[in-house]
């Protein structure tokens, strides 16, 4: 964010991340449900909101229908807050499938914001009438957050938990089929742009994220899309390797998207630093590795990925952030 006395409107901000493990014990932490959605800082000043994915792209014209609902809800007041932007199925869980229609549409119709509307999810303050928050502790930041009034259909605060038992918290994410919880220490400032074992993460689905290096092409009745893709991610020595490929969760209308987006960057040779097994690479399509999608898998033992399934492409993280499976 940029500083001229106060906090200005921030022109770029990096969202402070969470570390994997399972739910530490201690009156120490505070937990929080894991969102299934879309990172966003959003920033309210003058009158305006300006909105960015967690590496600093401009996400305002994507989510048109929450800038006015936060400016009218500060009321007048600048802060910086960070949350996470869902939609919600019909049982008003967080659905990242359903995100999937709004998170690459730069500027959506009014039709398709009233059949798959998003909520903001915000769950942090980095700056409040243009003074930094983010040295004050989260217990603190909590409760300024909560002092803003952020209530409407759009915008919402989602509770936390103090003196509660990880394990008990794991279990209501699993009872309510949430994606899973992150634990925060009560006492820890925000560290922008760090991933910190002060929060802690712990899915109920192993996820990750994976870089699209080839596809091979359809048969049957996925002809005209992907059959499957070609799944990379870096390894210790920043090199591109191969971690699997993956062939399910695809509608046909998402095969024949991706076709769409992967033709265009397609290249003569592998971009892997390393060659993948030849039976699963022998139709392969290459491309630029300029792709970054999300998978769930049941786990990774360093040749591939098990029972990968497809959520979709994401565009808030950069190829070069994609490491191994089960490192962040």
């Amino acid at each position: 964010m940029t500083l001229d006395g106060k906090v200005a409107i921030v022109t770029s901000a990096k969202p402070m991340l969470a570390t994997l493990g399972r739910p530490p014990a201690g009156d120490r932490w505070a937990f929080e449900m894991k969102w299934d959605g879309q990172r966003i800082i959003a920033s309210v000043a003058a009158g305006a909101c300006r909105l960015f994915s967690r590496n600093g792209i401009d996400a305002s014209d994507t989510y048109p229908e929450l800038g006015e609902p936060l400016v009218r809800l500060l009321a007048g007041r600048e802060a910086v807050l960070d949350g996470e932007v869902v939609a919600l199925d019909t049982d008003g869980r967080p659905s990242f499938s359903r995100l999937q229609h709004r998170m690459h549409v730069l500027r959506p119709t009014a039709t398709l914001r009233r059949s798959t509307p998003v909520t903001f999810y915000v769950f942090d303050i980095l700056a409040l009438e243009g003074h930094s928050t983010t040295s004050e502790t989260y217990l603190r930041r909590r409760e300024l957050l909560g002092e803003l009034g952020l209530d409407a259909p759009e915008v919402r605060v989602p509770p936390h938990w103090v003196d509660v038992d990880g394990s008990r918290m794991l279990d209501l994410a699993r009872e309510h089929h949430l994606e899973g919880v992150v634990a925060k220490r009560v006492d820890s400032p925000y560290r922008p742009g760090i991933r910190s074992p002060d929060w802690i993460k712990t899915p109920l689905r192993k996820n990750t994220e994976v870089v699209v290096a080839g596809w091979v092409p359809g048969t049957g009745t996925a002809r005209g899309g992907v059959g499957s893709l070609l799944l990379a991610a870096h390894d210790d020595d920043g090199r591109l390797v191969y971690i699997g490929h993956v062939g399910t969760g695809f509608t046909g209308a998402s095969r024949r998207a991706l076709l769409e987006k992967l033709e265009p960057l397609e290249r003569p040779t592998s971009p892997l630093d390393a060659a993948p097994p030849a039976r699963e690479s022998r139709d392969a399509r290459w491309v630029e590795p300029l792709l970054v999608g999300d998978v769930e898998y049941r786990e990774y033992a360093g040749g591939g990925l098990r029972h990968p399934s497809w959520k979709g492409l994401r565009d808030d993280k950069s190829p070069g952030e994609v490491d191994l499976p089960g490192r962040h």
